[in-house]
């Protein structure tokens, strides 16, 4: 037992280093990420847009995902997750930001003929900083205050993913897989060119050679990791669970399987009403065009009042007291 102890205190003190090399190194990897960025852009545009046909329909939505591309990152960096103890946002009236449909949301039933339910979340207090703070809150350790609708502490932003960025999270790695997947197709005779293989020894472009041959190799690479965790993102908010939640509801899932129950998580409304809130477009949202257009919108709740399946007011299968704390998960 004196062992597993000093083990255990090991892996807390290695944990605790890693959280301060992530919060310290996290400026460096968001100025890593807009350095390889613009390195994308310039050599696709440099080496790979001239050489389109018909460049007066191909650049146009080639500038669109550059566009989108920077502007969600721009975003994700600097929109707050969304602390707890900070005061509710509103939105402003600036070009960056998208105009609203007519009919606002409630505080009650948002959708009353399509059985969405809007309710004021339940309340606790954090035991590491000592704030109540509303459901899907969590602490994060290395920015040291909760988080609504804590997903994860992002390095490459050097923020965490929370109620109020974490739809420009998910746009930006969408983009991002437009943007490495078309820059390797596209670009894949001028990759030939640049390795030498097409027996041609004349490189016409700006770009050296290397530089572009590792540009390529990276949006490949890219393209297959983002692509695989976009498609994870948006699972797990197609199933109405942020990344923490994924986990919490596994144990609960065995919890209730134990005593003869079954789990429900009550934010999950069913897969396109879960992506429809997230994205919070169509009806009572912001126009779709916000999908393809860079522009700045508020989440659908302020994070104080949660949509829940009709009928349900917490987990079905999960009892009071059964929550997990984020000292039991490890937050």
């Amino acid at each position: 037992m004196i062992c597993a102890r000093h083990v255990f205190r090991c892996f807390k003190w290695l944990e605790r280093m890693g959280d301060r090399f992530t919060g310290a190194a996290g400026p460096y990897f968001v100025g890593l990420a807009v350095i390889l960025q613009t390195i994308g852009a310039a050599s696709f545009f440099i080496v790979i847009q001239p050489n389109l046909p018909l460049p007066w329909l191909t650049t146009p939505p080639c500038v669109l995902i550059a566009l989108n591309l920077f502007m969600h990152y721009y975003y994700v960096c600097t929109v707050l997750p969304g602390f707890v103890q900070d005061e509710v946002s509103q939105p402003k009236n600036t070009l960056l930001w998208a105009l609203r449909s007519p009919t606002p949301p409630s505080s009650g039933v948002r959708w009353s003929n399509r059985g969405i339910v809007l309710l004021r979340a339940g309340t606790s207090k954090c035991r590491k900083c000592g704030v109540m703070r509303p459901e899907r809150a969590h602490h994060c350790r290395i920015c040291g205050q909760c988080v609504m609708k804590y997903d994860h502490h992002c390095p490459g932003i050097n923020q965490c993913v929370g109620l109020h960025n974490e739809r420009h999270f998910v746009l930006f790695m969408a983009y991002l897989v437009l943007a490495t997947f078309w820059l390797s197709i596209l670009g894949y005779s001028q990759a030939l060119e640049a390795l030498g293989l097409n027996f041609t020894s004349h490189w016409p472009y700006m770009v050296p050679q290397v530089a572009y041959i590792l540009t390529y190799m990276l949006s490949v690479v890219l393209c297959i990791s983002v692509f695989i965790m976009l498609s994870w993102h948006l699972w797990a908010v197609a199933r109405g669970e942020t990344s923490v939640e994924a986990q919490d509801h596994e144990i609960y899932k065995r919890v209730a399987k134990d005593r003869g129950d079954h789990f429900v998580n009550s934010y999950d409304l069913g897969k396109s009403t879960n992506l429809r809130l997230f994205f919070n477009v169509g009806r009572d949202g912001y126009p779709w065009y916000t999908l393809i257009l860079p522009l700045r919108i508020m989440p659908y709740t302020d994070g104080r009042s949660w949509a829940r399946r009709e009928g349900l007011e917490r987990h079905q299968g999960v009892q009071e007291g059964e929550e997990l704390t984020d000292d039991d998960d490890d937050e």
